[in-house]
């Protein structure tokens, strides 16, 4: 004889009313950690660890709290089974809206993950794999689905004063050293520039970071982080490298070379390769450069909207 027994009901004081009747702007959890599936070259996708926000409005005044754990079951089961888009946020906010039963209106969601993409070396066969640190933040209300895509782009900056003062250095020295020749040999200069006496000093150069922020406009399908990362990167003209050898780092010095810059100059050019992405309808960008010269950063910012 088999009997069966029904699970006790519990209590839920959730739905008490509220001692200090007010509806709240949001509720939810924060650093939810989970895997979190997205797209990669070839049509391939991975999982990655991320960290999450998830939350919504709590309409009613009398209600004492949201339903949290439906939330996170939902955040849970989506982001680890299809790769992220923006239909995939849409639905997702759209279902932790519906789980409240009615007692919210909005939701907002934000992912935090490092997103790896494969990048060739300079100049060698070679390539490595870079992280690049990305915050999504995503909201649905009535008036439809608002997502944000924010990253961050490393590079290496030299400084335009300082090449031109090692230049004058290098101009002085080479005037000193072949002062008594009128007109030096071209196999002599090439072989003075080639020696240690063909340096007299070097511009100073750093690791800097251009950390972007984009509204992206409404009817995007997939989110185009690899597009604007390469576009960023493209624009400053010297990211930083995986896979290095001679050739490579000889190719990352002509790179330097050839793109002096403060943070002003990184400033703009990365607005100017960010503003021409049709998919983008605002934008903040801070670059920082950690000065090697200095004990402080040089940091520049620039907003605004695009068409």
């Amino acid at each position: 004889m088999t009997s069966t027994t029904q699970p006790q009901a519990l209590p839920d004081v959730a739905d008490d009313l509220a001692a200090a009747a007010r509806p709240l702007d949001w509720v939810g959890m924060r650093r939810i950690a989970l895997p979190l599936r997205v797209a990669t070259e070839g049509g391939d996708s991975m999982l990655v660890p991320a960290s999450a926000d998830i939350g919504v409005n709590l309409t009613s005044a009398d209600t004492r709290g949201i339903h949290m754990s439906r939330l996170y079951l939902r955040l849970q089961d989506t982001l680890a089974a299809q790769p992220l888009t923006v239909p995939v946020l849409g639905r997702l906010l759209q279902d932790c809206i519906d789980s409240q039963s009615g007692l919210a209106s909005t939701a907002r969601l934000t992912l935090r993950y490092q997103h790896l993409l494969l990048r060739r070396a300079l100049a060698s066969d070679n390539a490595g794999w870079k992280a690049y640190p990305v915050e999504l933040d995503a909201s649905l209300s009535a008036t439809g689905i608002e997502v944000v895509l924010a990253f961050g782009v490393d590079y290496s900056s030299t400084c335009p004063a300082s090449a031109a003062l090692s230049r004058k250095a290098n101009a002085d020295r080479f005037a000193d050293d072949f002062s008594g020749e009128p007109s030096p040999s071209a196999p002599a200069v090439r072989d003075w520039l080639a020696s240690e006496r063909g340096l007299a000093a070097t511009p100073h150069a750093q690791r800097s970071r251009a950390d972007v922020r984009v509204m992206l406009r409404p009817g995007i399908g997939m989110l185009p982080l690899r597009e604007l990362v390469d576009a960023v990167e493209a624009a400053l003209g010297t990211p930083v490298q995986t896979a290095v050898k001679r050739e490579d780092e000889q190719a990352f010095a002509r790179a330097n070379a050839a793109n002096l810059m403060f943070c002003e100059d990184a400033a703009r050019r990365v607005a100017a390769a960010v503003a021409a992405d049709a998919r983008v309808a605002r934008f903040d960008i801070t670059v920082s450069h950690f000065e090697s010269l200095h004990a402080h950063d040089a940091v520049a910012r620039v907003s605004g909207a695009v068409g």
